[in-house]
């Protein structure tokens, strides 16, 4: 992946979008990036998540810490995504605010109230120009 755009920016559907967003999560940016390319080629689509288990999962997330956690968050998410509208990204298991604004954005191309991210801001700037986020 490469370094200078986000991680959101180098997925190729909204599972994947997701699954990135749960991996960021207390994870710096560059650590995610190594990973997800052996995730995807391993699990390209939700479904193959199914024909795996939970500690294969883990053993490919374990760089980014709290492998277990992750893996238990990426299986609970991709069961509830099979079935989600595409609406409120926080209604799917381990996606929050973040998830939720960065999916509006990058997904439905609006700009949510009161984004706190720095780097969604960031690129909220670089893509629509000014930007103020409420405090």
């Amino acid at each position: 992946m490469r370094d200078d755009l986000m991680v959101q920016q180098q997925v190729d559907n909204v599972w994947q979008h997701m699954v990135g967003v749960i991996c960021l999560n207390q994870t710096g940016r560059k650590k995610v990036k190594k990973i997800l390319p052996e995730f995807f080629k391993k699990f390209p689509t939700p479904e193959q998540i199914f024909e795996s288990d939970r500690d294969t999962i883990a053993e490919i997330l374990k760089d980014l810490g709290m492998k277990n956690v992750r893996a238990h968050r990426i299986w609970r998410m991709t069961e509830e995504y099979l079935k989600w509208d595409g609406e409120d990204a926080t209604k799917l298991f381990g996606i929050g605010k973040y998830g939720s604004d960065s999916y509006e954005i990058f997904y439905k191309n609006r700009i949510p109230d009161n984004v706190q991210d720095k780097e969604l801001i960031r690129y909220i700037r670089e893509e629509h120009g000014n930007y103020e986020r409420e405090t």
